[in-house]
């Protein structure tokens, strides 16, 4: 077989091995690995497995992203997102569907020291899932809303899936990381003014919350200080040049645990509780960076990914067909896959694409 014919064949492999049920990172490396041993060697196959897992479980860059889940679940167990999600509802609750915007303003705010998309909405879930379900809000709503909110983790500064597509496509986090604020906005904004639409059509889907006085209002605000304490500590501190991005993840959750420790939340429970979560979170996503690491350089040597990306730029489309193609791929693709997972498999792919339309390397990412 041709080169080209066998990274298709590998292509297909993946996708059904996919299907089968086994896990993303295994299918990646054992893709990746079959592939560059059939192109190659199987000697040069097993070396290059061993040398990426090596450099990828050693790597000084990948730190970032157990310092920054560190932060988020230090965050999480000090009960910052409660009181992010009680100064929210304080705000906005007396609007119809206010609880679900709350949670959706939360999401957020939580997102911005979190990083994850996932623990985004699994925090959510449980705070503000019971208050939605006490007061008596459609659970399609209501679920919907978390799932939704939940995702704005992905875009909103810090983002794991930003770092590991900065690392993959060798660009700048700091850069992407500025690039995601105003679409995160606008998209939290934008699931805001649909939750109202929906639920002023109908107030059963979310009935209206008490309103508060102006003075409760400011007060809850102080829950939302510490969120912005370390927001404006990280992503100042690196955009200002003071901090690199791995430095700025250590400080963060630095400052977490100085606000626990304040919060008189850090105990040695809480702290076993987070690591432990931290380094189940970060184990998976390394394990993935592997993978796709070992299928891309499986992908390189077909050459698959430049001719696909030839290709489809000289389709009679404008770029902007281009980009609605793959936008509508990533939103099928996203029905099945993992977010984190699919930017893994579609960017040795995908990423040549967007660059041979003269769109900026952040495109894809977002």
């Amino acid at each position: 077989m041709t080169p080209l014919q066998t990274g298709l064949l590998g292509l297909i492999l993946l996708v059904i091995l996919l299907f089968s049920g086994l896990p993303v990172a295994f299918t990646m490396a054992i893709v990746g690995a079959a592939g560059y041993a059939y192109m190659v060697s199987f000697s040069a196959s097993s070396y290059l497995v061993a040398a990426d897992i090596f450099d990828n479980f050693t790597s000084y860059t990948l730190t970032v992203i157990p310092l920054f889940v560190f932060m988020g679940q230090i965050a999480f167990h000090s009960g910052i997102s409660r009181r992010l999600f009680d100064a929210t509802y304080r705000w906005m609750g007396h609007w119809p569907g206010g609880m679900a915007m709350a949670t959706v303003g939360a999401c957020t705010a939580f997102g911005a020291i979190c990083g994850s998309g996932p623990a985004t909405a699994a925090t959510m879930a449980a705070v503000a899932l019971p208050e939605m379900k006490r007061y008596g809000y459609d659970m399609k709503l209501a679920t919907g809303t978390i799932a939704a909110g939940g995702g704005l983790g992905i875009m909103i500064p810090p983002s794991v899936v930003f770092i590991v597509y900065a690392i993959l496509t060798e660009q700048s986090i700091g850069k992407l990381f500025i690039s995601g604020i105003l679409p995160g906005l606008m998209t939290a904004f934008l699931f805001c003014f649909v939750i109202y639409w929906q639920c002023k059509r109908n107030p059963a889907l979310g009935p209206a919350g008490p309103r508060f006085s102006l003075r409760e209002k400011l007060l809850a605000l102080r829950g939302v200080s510490e969120t912005l304490i370390l927001f404006v500590g990280v992503m100042g501190g690196m955009f200002a040049g003071y901090f690199t991005p791995t430095e700025a993840a250590a400080m963060g959750a630095l400052g977490a645990i100085v606000i626990a420790a304040f919060r008189r939340k850090l105990t040695m429970k809480m702290l076993t509780q987070s690591l432990k979560e931290t380094i189940r979170t970060s184990c998976m996503v390394i394990i993935i960076v592997t993978g796709a690491v070992i299928f891309g350089h499986f992908l390189a040597i077909t050459q698959l990914p430049s001719n696909i990306a030839t290709t489809t730029a000289a389709l009679p489309l404008p770029a902007w067909g281009i980009m609605a193609v793959i936008i509508f791929f990533y939103l099928i693709a996203g029905c099945f896959v993992d977010a984190l997972a699919l930017v893994f498999l579609t960017t040795p792919i995908f990423y040549p694409v967007v660059l041979g339309l003269g769109k900026t390397p952040s495109g894809l990412a977002l």
